[in-house]
């Protein structure tokens, strides 16, 4: 299967049209897709088999006072037929690419313990996990 990445920019955001099912968590919002492409310290980058996408790695840069700007993943996704054909990995290595760019001089991702395909991908990148608390609370 061939495939190809993109980053994506308001030119191109016609390609989240066709998405193939599990590479976003959910429903595509275009109101929400052209804020996130409106911020200079998020990228959107997609893998796209044909016309459609079949997968995506979103990250955005954190500027600090006090230390040197920091890449946090927050979400990688492909769909279940294009897995283990590399694409999650070009896309995670293209990222990190983008935040080096940027300044950033480390990068940080989170998964929930139990996504095992998730922690078995990072562990195979080399990344160590790290143990943390994770609080959440709605607006």
């Amino acid at each position: 299967m061939a495939w190809s990445i993109k980053i994506l920019s308001h030119e191109n955001v016609g390609l989240l049209e066709h998405v193939a099912e599990d590479v976003f968590d959910y429903e595509i919002c275009g109101e929400y897709v052209a804020a996130y492409l409106k911020q200079p310290n998020h990228q959107l980058i997609v893998a796209l088999s044909d016309d459609q996408v079949v997968g995506q790695i979103r990250a955005m840069v954190h500027f600090q006072p006090d230390e040197a700007p920091t890449l946090y993943i927050d979400n990688l996704g492909v769909a279940i037929n294009y897995q283990r054909l590399g694409i999650a990995t070009a896309l995670f290595e293209q990222i990190v690419q983008w935040g080096k760019s940027l300044g950033c001089t480390t990068y940080w991702v989170a998964t929930e313990c139990d996504n095992d395909e998730g922690n078995h991908f990072y562990k195979a990148l080399g990344l160590a996990p790290e143990k943390m608390y994770y609080y959440e609370g709605e607006t």
